[in-house]
C-alpha cells in the first residue's frame, strides 16, 4: 500500500530541511535489487521522515515523462496515478486559452500547471487538503481552495472535471460510480461551459452526450475521453486528438467527408490510432488519406499509399483464415518471428503463434480479421513511411 502523506509531510518537504534531504535522498540507487538496503540506509539517516522522503523521491522519478518540470514536484501515488499527462493537458489547456478556468478536482495540479499561462485566470479546488497543499506547491501561479465539486464556488468561469475512475479500489466505466458521480457533476454546472475527463472505455452511445467527446492518444496509446459542453464544441460531436510528447500532434472531426470507395483490398492495410477507432472516425481518416475499409465494421483501413509517419502493413498474400493454411505460407516465407494482430475475429495471437511452429528467418506480420462473413489473414510485411 503506499504512503499516505499528511500536511505536516507536505511541510517539511517544502521547508529548506526538507529540500536538502530530498537532494540526499536522491542519491540512493533505490532500484528494485538495493531497495530493501537503501530503505534502511534512509531509516538511520532521515528518521521518522524517512518513508515521506522515499516515496517523494520514487514518485518524482516515475513522474519523468509524464509531467514535464515535474522532477521538483509533492506527489501522492494516487494522485501521480490519476495525472493528466503534461502533453494531454497542454492541448486541452490550448483551446481554452483567453478563458477563466476552473479546475473544480486539481488534485496535486497537473492541470493547472498547463493552465498558466494560457488561461487569463487559473482557479483550483480540491476536497483533499494534502493534495491541494502539494498543488500549491507544485503551480504557485494559480489560486486555490478547499471545495466540493458538485458545489459550485465559481462565476464566469470554464469549469474542467476529472472524476477519478475508481470505485472500491476498481477501475469504473459506470458514469454513476465516478468520484465525483458523472450525472451529479453535470447537474451541478448545467448551462456553463464545462469540459469533463472520462475514461475512453466509456460507452458514448449510450451517454447521449449533447457537445462534443473528444478522445485523446498520448505516443500510441489512448488516455482519455474528454466531454466538451455545447459552447466549447463549435458544432463538433465527435473528435479525435493524436498527440506525441515531443509535442506534434494532429486531430480529425466529424465535420470532415467520411464517404469511401467500396474496393478490394489495396497493397496496405492501415491500422487508424486508437483514438481515431475510439472517436468512431475511421471513416473520416481514410476519407482524409484516401484509404478504404476492408469491412465497413472493420476499423482496419486499406488503401494503395500510407499517410506519411504511419505504420503500414504491405500486402504479401492474402489467405482465407484457417491455421493450416496460414502456417504452410509462413513456413513457406521463411518466416520466423511473427507479429499477429487481430479484428473482428475470435482468435488469441497468444495462443495461436506457438501453433504455427515458427522456425525460419524472416520477420512479418500477420492481420486477421473478418471480410463479410470470411475470416481472412493477410501475410504482410510491416512498414513504416
Amino acid at each position: 500500500m503506499s504512503y499516505s502523506f499528511t500536511l505536516a509531510d507536505v511541510e517539511f518537504l517544502t521547508g529548506s530541511d526538507g529540500i536538502g534531504t530530498l537532494a540526499d535522498a536522491d542519491r540512493l540507487e533505490l532500484s528494485p535489487g538495493s531497495l530493501l538496503r537503501d530503505l534502511g540506509r534512509a531509516r538511520q539517516q532521515f528518521g521518522d521522515r524517512s518513508t515521506a522522503v522515499v516515496e517523494t523521491v520514487l514518485l518524482r522519478r516515475r513522474s519523468a515523462g509524464k509531467i514535464v518540470g515535474g522532477s521538483n514536484w509533492l506527489y501522492t501515488d494516487d494522485g501521480l496515478q490519476q495525472a493528466t499527462p503534461s502533453a494531454v493537458a497542454r492541448n486541452r489547456a490550448r483551446r481554452l486559452a483567453g478563458r477563466a478556468v476552473h479546475d473544480v478536482t486539481c488534485s496535486i495540479g497537473a492541470e493547472l500547471a498547463e493552465l498558466v499561462g494560457a488561461a487569463t485566470e487559473v482557479l483550483g479546488s480540491d476536497l483533499d487538503p494534502v493534495r491541494l497543499r502539494m498543488a500549491a506547491h507544485n503551480v504557485p501561479g494559480a489560486g486555490l481552495l478547499r471545495a466540493d465539486a458538485l458545489h459550485p464556488s465559481s462565476r464566469g468561469t470554464v469549469v474542467i472535471a476529472d472524476p477519478a475512475r475508481r470505485s472500491g479500489g476498481r477501475r469504473t466505466h459506470d458514469p454513476a460510480q465516478l468520484q465525483p458521480p458523472l450525472p451529479d457533476l453535470l447537474d451541478a454546472y448545467r448551462g456553463r461551459d464545462l469540459a469533463v475527463k472520462c475514461a475512453p472505455g466509456l460507452d458514448f452511445d449510450k451517454l447521449e452526450w449533447p457537445g462534443e467527446i473528444e478522445v485523446v492518444s498520448l505516443d500510441g496509446g489512448v488516455k482519455e475521453a474528454c466531454l466538451w459542453s455545447s459552447g466549447l464544441s463549435a458544432g463538433i460531436g465527435r473528435r479525435a486528438s493524436v498527440l506525441a510528447s515531443d509535442g506534434t500532434g494532429w486531430d480529425i472531426t466529424d465535420a470532415e467527408p467520411d464517404d469511401v470507395p467500396e474496393r478490394a483490398p489495396g497493397e496496405w492495410i492501415v491500422n487508424p490510432d486508437g483514438a481515431v477507432v475510439r472517436a468512431g472516425l475511421v471513416r473520416h481518416y481514410g476519407a482524409r488519406h484516401g484509404l478504404w475499409q476492408l469491412d465497413p465494421r472493420i476499423a482496419y483501413l486499406t488503401g494503395d499509399r500510407v499517410p506519411d509517419g504511419v505504420r503500414g502493413f504491405r500486402i504479401l498474400e492474402q489467405l482465407k483464415y484457417t491455421e493450416k493454411l496460414v502456417r504452410q505460407e509462413l513456413a513457406r516465407r521463411d518466416c520466423g518471428s511473427l507479429e499477429i494482430l487481430v479484428r473482428g475475429v475470435d482468435v488469441d495471437p497468444a495462443t495461436l503463434r506457438p501453433r504455427l511452429k515458427l522456425r525460419g528467418t524472416r520477420r512479418l506480420s500477420l492481420v486477421i480479421t473478418r471480410i463479410g462473413r470470411t475470416a481472412v489473414a493477410f501475410v504482410c510485411d510491416a512498414r513504416t513511411t
